[in-house]
């Protein structure tokens, strides 16, 4: 969510952020947020203005009563009493008129803070400008990425083939979009998340497992409604909803604090299932376990100062291409473009895996800047040296999120005999197993 102050300055620096991410039915809203924001501010004024008056009518009355004590005569005592009367009329009368526009300021606050919540954040300026994910642009590649010249199988039969996989029982128990992961491929999904806990932790992050449900004001606090109804399953008759990914309830952690800058920046990796709607037809190389209702993930956050972000943004990113590179998959990053950009997003870079069976890549990995925008709706403030406060700066990533991930570290790892190599990162999560197979 922006500034107000922004839009009241500056409106056609949003109205161009707006055009750049090629949303030109909500340039109407910021002409409307004005126009509520100027009757809002007004309001205000003439409810400031009523309570002087009835303070300076009561505090008349106070000392009309003080001589209505000391009247001699009842014609005075009549006289006084008309006035004490009369100011308490005009009293009442501006207390109603007060109530009224209680009523019109939480009216208009509302329709601001409607408007407010769906204009997008300001994009950096190094984002490249396109209409969707077709025109991200590439950054760079990390590894060789192979076509070996034997055949590599849909990944689900790899799985089968190995005993690791039950879509059949799944879909009896919970439908379309759910699995049941069993033996070495079971294990190896474990082994994949025990180890990048220990890759992020290793890298300075505090480990942290969080709720895996949370309220209403912190879904709204971290994401756009659009996204919200998209992704989240609601708990019926309860605010509660499951969380799309641990960022969620990670970010939800601060909401209402205020952070003493000394403490920055704050770095948790967390661990968490994931559930999501992930509505839609798809072809078969995102059937299996490639677009499911639930999977875990190993996420990383970071609340900093304003300053800080774009360092480690690029830190960030970074720390998923050398935890796949580790696993010897090759990795490319995108650029994701304006129109690809989530409402929130200041800035955001897709990770995607290399698929030999495709022979393209794939995402793996979303690495996000949000600006102040998650804080500024949740209240997420820091307090600095010369004691005034701001809004602090936050940013998410995913390390990995198996089962997807799955995908192509079998296909970067199956031998031509069938057998699957485990690299020597994860060997000690996997009692030693250099394969399986």
């Amino acid at each position: 969510m922006l500034d107000i102050n922004l839009v009241r300055n500056n409106p056609e620096l949003v109205k161009e952020n707006i055009r750049k991410k090629f949303q030109d039915q909500k340039l109407p809203m910021v002409d409307e947020v004005i126009r509520f924001d100027k009757e809002y501010r007004d309001t205000i004024k003439t409810s400031d203005e009523l309570k002087a008056r009835r303070n300076a009518l009561s505090k008349a009355n106070g000392a009309l009563y003080g001589k209505l004590k000391k009247a001699a005569t009842e014609e005075e005592k009549a006289e006084i009493q008309k006035q004490i009367d009369a100011n308490s009329a005009e009293v009442k009368a501006d207390a109603d008129q007060q109530a009224v526009l209680d009523a019109k300021r939480e009216e208009l606050e509302a329709e601001i803070r409607k408007r407010m919540l769906v204009i997008p954040n300001i994009i950096d300026e190094s984002v490249p400008i396109g209409k969707d994910d077709s025109e991200n642009v590439e950054i760079e590649k990390f590894g060789e990425p192979v076509v070996p010249d034997y055949e590599i199988p849909y990944h689900v039969d790899i799985m089968e083939k190995l005993n690791g996989i039950d879509l059949d029982a799944a879909r009896k128990t919970s439908g379309n979009g759910f699995y049941y992961l069993m033996g070495d491929i079971a294990r190896l999904h474990s082994a994949i998340l025990s180890y990048a806990r220990d890759f992020m932790i290793d890298r300075g992050f505090t480990y942290c497992v969080p709720p895996f449900m949370i309220h209403g004001d912190v879904v709204t606090g971290v994401m756009s409604f659009a996204e919200m109804e998209n992704m989240m399953y609601k708990i019926e008759g309860e605010d509660l909803y499951l969380i799309g990914t641990s960022e969620h309830s990670m970010i939800g952690k601060f909401i209402d604090t205020i952070l003493d800058e000394n403490t920055l920046p704050r770095t948790m990796t967390s661990f968490s299932p994931c559930f999501r709607k992930e509505v839609g037809a798809h072809g078969i190389e995102e059937r299996g376990v490639y677009r499911i209702h639930q999977f875990d993930k190993q996420e990383m956050i970071v609340v900093c100062k304003p300053e800080d972000s774009p360092m480690w943004f690029d830190k960030l990113w970074q720390n998923t291409v050398d935890f796949f590179r580790t696993l010897d998959i090759p990795v490319r990053t995108l650029e994701c473009c304006s129109g690809d950009l989530a409402d929130l997003k200041v800035k955001s870079l897709d990770v995607e895996a290399w698929s030999p069976r495709q022979k393209k890549y794939f995402e793996v990995g979303s690495c996000s800047n949000l600006g102040d925008a998650q804080a500024r709706r949740l209240q997420i403030r820091v307090k600095g040296e010369d004691g005034k406060k701001y809004f602090a700066h936050t940013l998410n990533n995913t390390c990995v999120a198996p089962p997807r991930m799955l995908i192509a570290f079998l296909e970067n790892n199956l031998k031509a005999d069938g057998t699957v190599a485990i690299p020597e990162a994860l060997r000690m999560y996997m009692g030693g197993k250099d394969h399986i197979g």
